[in-house]
């Protein structure tokens, strides 16, 4: 289920770079999701753009 207040998109992806994502992410223990949106963070801040880190989900702040 998606959380509230993140845009949905459709992603046109090679099958090749899809695959390491899934790989990673299973490595990391993430979501292909969640994977996605930790490697897009990571890529703004390797080019100086400051955003701040996810809100933590309604269940992880108990």
């Amino acid at each position: 289920m998606a959380s509230p207040g993140k845009k949905h998109f459709p992603l046109r992806i090679d099958p090749v770079v899809w695959a390491e994502i899934e790989r990673l992410a299973a490595q990391d223990l993430r979501s292909v999701n969640a994977q996605v949106e930790f490697l897009l963070r990571e890529a703004l801040a390797r080019r100086g753009r400051k955003i701040p880190p996810p809100a933590p989900a309604p269940n992880e702040a108990d």
